[in-house]
């Protein structure tokens, strides 16, 4: 009997247990996923549970609801893998074998990478919402706040979702607003990024939703500190921004596992071929979701579009052939702006976000870097297709690769172009 091993039972590997339950041959191979947290979260949900929009029992479900039964479940930390030698170490001083690894650890925040963020104002005055311990105990601060100077900081890239930030600041401007304190509040978005988001054209177009709003924005700040007594933040060029209230996106890493087993750069992602995605040293070894170094976003629908080309790429390897899937980077997401509204971006490697109606030309009925509620609706509406749907490995009506149907370019994204070239 031979045996896959699935590290990983968040989106990505939920959804790959599930492809290859129905693809692996049950008398020939056994299925393992290894996780060390038999709950299974609802990430995107975490944004909204600060602005009362969820509560907790929302984001959450046993992971067991999702996994088929076939798939054998070992609830363990994940102590370090060897894998020149093919084998997992586990606590408890167990370990296992496997002919084929899949790697979808994910993602964690790591406060303590900045100097001062886990301070004596940690979850007093400075909160993430990246967890759900964070968005839950910011969503009782918010509930009583009275306003302020509040920064939402994101300290250095990548991170997961890219554009929760973003979303965080249009939901606080909402929010504020509802409670009639809006001109108590004083948002700033500080990036390290030049500009709103990772490419020009989007960047413009959520740059003017921004001065919309009334939310500075901060660019190009590189945190070096927080100042716990003085509230503020300080950068690597002594920059300051002082603050009421830190909503920080802290350094995103890699799991730790992969950081003792040195597999990973020096934010412990794996070195991943961007097309098979296959790992670059272990032809046996392949990875997905917020586990890669990619040059793509580290989100839910990236885990999706990849999941079905590692699965036809690892079948391929099985059998001998060549790895003739080949991700193109796709990652489209809603854009959540508040007052009922929002946005879709749809973008992959080479082609940045860009405007025009989604998935079908002139009818859409989804409209790409453009506010309207019924993109809002789409954003609500993720999350019974997540539980029912994309965890569970089911087909959705979305392609893996990036389509230009139904986008336009405009002359400023012409201009970009001509210019790297």
């Amino acid at each position: 009997m031979k045996r896959l091993v699935i590290l990983g039972g968040g989106t990505a590997g939920t959804i790959l247990a599930n492809k290859f339950n129905k693809q692996l041959d049950p008398k020939e191979w056994e299925i393992t996923l290894i996780d060390k947290d038999p709950l299974h979260y609802y990430q995107p949900g975490f944004l909204f549970i600060p602005f009362g929009i969820y509560k907790q029992q929302d984001v959450i479900k046993p992971k067991k609801n999702f996994i088929p039964p076939r798939v054998k479940v070992i609830w363990a930390d994940i102590s370090k893998i060897e894998p020149d030698n093919n084998r997992i170490f586990l606590d408890e001083d167990r370990s296992l074998s496997y002919d084929y690894l899949v790697i979808a650890t994910g993602i964690d925040i790591r406060p303590e990478e900045t100097e001062g963020m886990l301070g004596p104002l940690w979850q007093k005055s400075i909160f993430d919402f990246y967890t759900l311990d964070g968005s839950v105990k910011l969503a009782n601060f918010l509930d009583s706040w009275k306003g302020g100077k509040l920064v939402v900081n994101i300290a250095e890239m990548p991170i997961k979702c890219p554009v929760a930030p973003l979303e965080f600041a249009f939901l606080a401007d909402d929010y504020f607003q509802k409670k009639g304190m809006r001109k108590q509040v004083d948002i700033t978005l500080v990036t390290p990024l030049p500009g709103a988001f990772t490419k020009p054209v989007a960047s413009s177009t959520l740059g003017d939703f921004l001065k919309d709003r009334n939310i500075k924005l901060e660019s190009e700040f590189a945190i070096g500190r927080v100042d716990n007594a003085d509230m503020k933040i300080v950068s690597w060029d002594e920059r300051e921004i002082p603050f009421d209230l830190l909503v920080t996106i802290p350094t995103n890493m890699g799991d730790r596992a992969i950081e003792r087993s040195g597999m990973g750069d020096e934010f412990h992602f794996i070195p991943t071929d961007r097309h098979t995605l296959q790992s670059k040293q272990w032809q046996n070894v392949f990875v997905i979701g917020d586990a890669t170094d990619l040059p793509t976003s580290k989100a839910g629908s990236v885990a999706h579009f990849e999941s079905e080309i590692l699965v036809e790429n690892l079948m391929n390897h099985m059998e001998g052939r060549e790895l003739s899937a080949s991700f193109d980077g796709h990652s489209n997401c809603f854009v959540e702006s508040g007052r009922g509204k929002g946005l879709l971006i749809d973008f992959n490697y080479d082609t940045e976000p860009l405007p025009g109606k989604y998935p079908i030309p002139v009818i859409g009925p989804l409209s790409l870097l453009e506010e309207t509620a019924f993109n809002h609706w789409g954003k609500m509406m993720f999350k019974w297709i997540y539980w029912n749907a994309l965890i569970k490995g089911r087909p959705l009506p979305v392609p893996n690769k990036m389509s230009m149907v139904g986008k336009k370019i405009p002359k400023e994204a012409e201009f970009v172009g001509a210019q790297e070239l």
